[in-house]
């Protein structure tokens, strides 16, 4: 018992004391106990005792002692740590679940292609991958998950909700979902499949190219100057970036997309719990720094790409059109423990050139619109047709 004990308070323990190595959403920092982290076990606070006392106590009188399983209590105590932080975006992942979320940031995983998010302590939609079951089923971005598979989503965070709709390819989920100017809830049963997913999908519209970024993954970069570069050799004079329904991703793919359209100057600045600033700069060699650029955003763009969007606009490089964007302003490091789970640690908060903090607030749109879809796409294609001919901006219409 006692071999059991200390196994479990050593690693709630080090779980404490994990140290992040850079300030970037998405980037993994592999830890591990050294014997300066064993000395700095030893002057944790004495209340960690307690942890021990809690296991003895269960070992000593649960009625059913023998069933208890180490691995399921040590798993949920840590759990119960970071739940008590009390941030949303700081999350325990045990290493099963840790290794199907590893995959995210490939682009292809199984589920029903939907992106969610957390606000105002629900659950929503921010958008869904073309051709995915999410999109065949008619889910719209804004969409309120009110219950999955019929458990209330009150007590979930977004990353829980998301590890619950995600399962093996064929198998079946049920989504109780609540809608704006919708009386009763909508019942849906979709089919899991694999998906794909393009990050980058791009299309010519006379000439004005239009690149649609749905989220920042490891190959967002490459994809997304290869549609540029593709799109400037078949005569582009305009391009609409929409980052409509893009939940975020990795920092450091944001950072490469602002610096294609911006020669010099600032996408973000990094705030760390030290409050040390860290600022990334434009990166040299941008494809399209002075092409006639309209940025569509919505309530579903969220984190990296309210860092481009922000970068863009407080650049003065492009205007934004669409609704207020959702309003993430924090940084996350993935950070790998020693049996194969991982914590989310929300690292940093992030600021935009100008030193606007938009958490809970979001990006201001400079042209308003309730326009959605291809109605607001068709509304890009004119305003930008009219730069193009020197002649005035068309109104952004309700």
């Amino acid at each position: 018992m006692t071999f059991k004990k200390n196994a479990i308070l050593s690693i709630l323990l080090a779980v404490a004391v994990l140290m992040m190595t850079m300030p970037l959403a998405g980037c993994e920092s592999k830890w591990t106990l050294s014997d300066t982290d064993n000395k700095t076990l030893q002057g944790l606070p004495s209340q960690f005792s307690e942890i021990s006392q809690a296991y003895q106590i269960l070992q000593q009188y649960y009625v059913n002692n023998q069933a208890l399983d180490t691995t399921k209590l040590l798993q949920g105590a840590i759990k119960g740590m970071v739940a008590a932080v009390g941030d949303n975006y700081t999350v325990y992942f045990p290493p099963q679940v840790y290794q199907s979320t590893e995959i995210e940031y490939t682009g292809v995983y199984q589920g029903i292609g939907a992106y969610i998010g957390e606000k105002d302590n629900q659950i929503i939609i921010l958008g869904t991958i073309p051709s995915s079951p999410a999109e065949a089923a008619g889910i719209k971005s804004g969409d309120i998950i009110l219950k999955i598979d019929g458990q209330s989503t009150a007590q979930m965070t977004s990353d829980e909700a998301s590890l619950k709709i995600r399962g093996q390819a064929g198998t079946k989920v049920a989504l109780t979902l609540g809608r704006k100017d919708v009386k009763d809830p909508i019942e849906l049963s979709l089919t899991r499949s694999e998906i794909t997913e393009a990050s980058v999908i791009s299309e010519m519209h006379g000439q004005i190219a239009y690149i649609r970024i749905t989220q920042f993954i490891l190959p967002t970069t490459n994809d997304f100057k290869q549609a540029l570069q593709d799109s400037i050799d078949k005569g582009a004079k305009g391009i609409i970036l929409d980052l409509r329904g893009n939940p975020g991703g990795i920092l450091d793919q944001a950072v490469d997309v602002a610096s294609q359209f911006l020669l010099r100057g600032i996408v973000v600045k990094v705030v760390d719990k030290d409050g040390k600033e860290s600022v990334f700069k434009v990166r040299p060699g941008g494809l399209a720094l002075n092409m006639p650029l309209i940025v569509l955003v919505d309530g579903g763009s969220a984190s990296a790409s309210e860092i481009v969007a922000g970068a863009l606009q407080d650049n003065g490089r492009a205007k934004l059109a669409g609704s207020q964007t959702f309003g993430k302003a924090s940084v996350q490091n993935i950070i790998r423990l020693e049996d194969g789970g991982a914590l989310k640690v929300t690292v940093a908060h992030y600021y935009t050139p100008n030193g606007k903090m938009i958490s809970g607030t979001g990006l201001t749109p400079d042209y308003p619109s309730d326009l959605k879809d291809q109605d607001l796409l068709n509304w890009a294609i004119d305003y930008l047709n009219k730069i193009i001919a020197q002649e005035p901006a068309p109104a952004a219409t309700k």
